[in-house]
This record gives C-alpha cells, structure tokens and sequence, in this order.
C-alpha cells in the first residue's frame, strides 16, 4: 500500500510500505476513505516529538471501512464504517477505567502515528478496536466525521471542559487555528458571555468571527489590552491555549483574572517560563492535558443533529495520493488560508442502475 513515512526531522515521503495486518485478537484493519493532517503532524515533522522514530507511517485521525477484525473484536465488523479515534484504548488498565484513555497503560493512549503505523496511508491497523473506533450514521459526512477524530474532543475536553468554562465568562482563545476554533464552537455550548479570538492570521481571526467569536485581536499587546479592556481590567475568566509556543503560553497567563482558569491545549516543543513570581498570588488554575476521546459519541450524536460547525473549518480537500502537497498546502496556512486540510477519495454514495 501507499502511505506517508517519517524519515526524520524535514523529511517525509509518499511511499509504498507493507501492508497492515491483525496482530492481536483485539486488533481491525481499516481500509482508509478520508485522513486529516493535524498541527502535531507538523511538530513530529519539525522534530519536536522525538518518540516518533523514523519509518513511521503518520498520522492519527480517518474514516473508513472495516475489512479485517481480530476473534476478540465485537462491536465492529467487516463492512462497517467507522471513525477511527486518535486515542486507542485498552478499557481494562486503572486509566481506562477512569474514562482517561490518554494515559492508557494497556498499550493504549496516542500510539497511531506516534509509537506505531498511523492512519496517513490506505491502510490501518487499529489496536483495541472495540473502543477505538466509532460507527458512523449514514447521515454524517466522512469529511465532517473526521474532524471528530482529533480536533473536537481535543478542544472540548482539553480546552473548554477543563477551563471550566461556565455561563456568562469571558473566554480568550489564543490560536486560532482548526483547534482553537473547534474551541471557540464548543465553547459557545455553554453560553459564555464573549469570546475573545487571538491570532496573528487575519484569515484565521475572520474564521473565528465565523464561528462565534465575539471580538477577534493579532496576538501581541493589542490582545492583551483587548482583554483587558473587555473586563475591566480583571482578565478573562478563561484563556484556552491553542498554539504551543512560549510565547503564547506566557501570554495566556497575563490575560487571565484572579482565581480564573488557562487551559493549555496546544502541543510545545520548547520550555515555557511560568512566572510564579506574579502568578502564586492569583488563585489561578492552570491545566495541561492529552485528549481522551471520552466525549467522541456525545460529539457524534451532535453533528449527526447538525449542531456542531465541521464542515465550516475545511478549506482544502485532496485524493489520498496528493499527501505531499496538501502537507504543503496546511504547513503555509498563513500563504494558502488553509485550516483543516481534508484527504479522501471521492464518495459514491448513490448509484446509478443502467437498464437495456
């Protein structure tokens, strides 16, 4: 099969690779219809996950059909189109067992496309496939699908359910990109007063107006004045982080009032610096945290109701074999507009019968 192989830092390729097959009882092999490239793909490729070694197959996020299952897998069948999450989890370790599927210690947590093959290629072996994979409604598009993989419980439960956002807060997003906006949509689930949007792409800020942001601002000291303007100089109830740089952690801490929440979502790959000097003083709450995918169905029942806004956030879509070239297209987002870069070949959900 064809898929898209790490070879180190700067360095990717299109290529044939062996075919996947069952290893474990517990295992399905997914033939893919549609991937996504993600903003950690694009740290792995700049070297700032070392776990990934070369000769992986990336990423962590598809749609597509079940063709093979393991003799322990019983929620799933050959022929079943499913989502497959970014989070495998095991269901039987103490994390597990918690509905924290992002520590899984029971060969679980985020392997695909990290610690083993992942989901950028034809093909997919899939561990624990019974809770880590979904069956999709017929009524649900695979390139909105997709986006449930990763991007949505990311920002829900990392962003907005741990910032406690709450009816009538003020919440800044810094980082505007698919993350952060899938932020800004889930937030608004819980009726905050206004949402402040931060980001350097003017794109990007137009997109978060889009998608509910209230008032938008380039990052730097006019966000910050922003904010602060905005609520009188108490700082927003919840700043959700959705970069992964320095910069943008340290400037979440600044915006944030006494006793508020910063959610940091974003993936960093260089040290921050937490000035406790001001901070230790504040009462504030500051969480990290890797996705856990516990709030996938509940996402799936509510885009299957056409409440939440996937489809909104794609802005470029290709055949699977054009992998290096949407890679391009998403890593120059601030050239190109792109947010979420969508691959796949094309659905042929009605046929047409030819009779004599």
């Amino acid at each position: 099969m064809k898929a898209l192989v790490f070879h180190g830092p700067g360095s990717s390729a299109w290529e044939s690779v062996a075919d996947p097959g069952i290893q474990e009882a517990t295992d399905a092999v997914v033939r893919v219809d549609t991937v996504t490239i993600c903003g950690t793909d694009l740290h792995i490729l700049k070297g700032d996950v070392p776990e990934v070694t070369p000769g992986t197959v990336l990423g962590h996020e598809a749609v597509g059909e079940i063709v093979e299952v393991g003799s322990d897998v019983r929620t799933v069948r050959p022929g079943d189109r499913v989502l497959v999450s970014c989070i495998t989890a095991c269901g039987r370790c103490r994390f597990c067992r918690e509905g924290a599927y992002g520590q899984c210690r029971g060969g679980g947590g985020w392997i695909l496309g990290h610690l083993i093959n992942g989901t950028q290629a034809e093909y997919v072996r899939v561990p624990h496939a019974d809770l880590s994979t979904h069956l999709l409604p017929g009524a649900v598009d695979s390139k909105d699908a997709v986006l449930l993989a990763d991007i949505f419980p990311t920002a829900y439960e990392v962003g907005v359910l741990n910032g406690r956002v709450s009816p009538g807060d003020t919440v800044a997003v810094v980082g505007a990109g698919p993350v952060g906006l899938a932020a800004i949509a889930t937030a608004r689930l819980y009726s905050p007063e206004k949402i402040i949007a931060v980001d350097l792409a003017p794109a990007r800020l137009d997109a978060a107006k889009r998608l509910g942001a209230d008032a938008v601002a380039r990052a730097g000291e006019e966000a910050e004045q922003l904010v602060s303007d905005l609520t009188d100089g108490l700082g927003a109830d919840v700043v959700i982080e959705a970069v992964g740089v320095p910069e943008s952690f340290e400037t979440c801490t600044r915006m944030v009032r006494p006793g508020g929440h910063v959610a940091n979502v974003g993936v960093h790959g260089k040290p921050a610096t937490l000035h406790l000097e001001s901070l230790w003083i504040k009462n504030v709450t500051i969480t990290t945290g890797l996705v856990d995918t516990h709030s996938t169905p509940t996402l799936l029942r509510m885009m299957a109701a056409g409440r939440l806004p996937a489809a909104s956030l794609v802005t470029h879509t290709f055949p699977l074999d054009r992998m290096e070239e949407a890679y391009d297209v998403f890593a120059r987002a601030a050239d190109t507009g792109a947010l979420k870069v969508v691959l796949g070949e094309p659905q042929h959900d009605v046929l047409t019968v030819r009779t004599p």
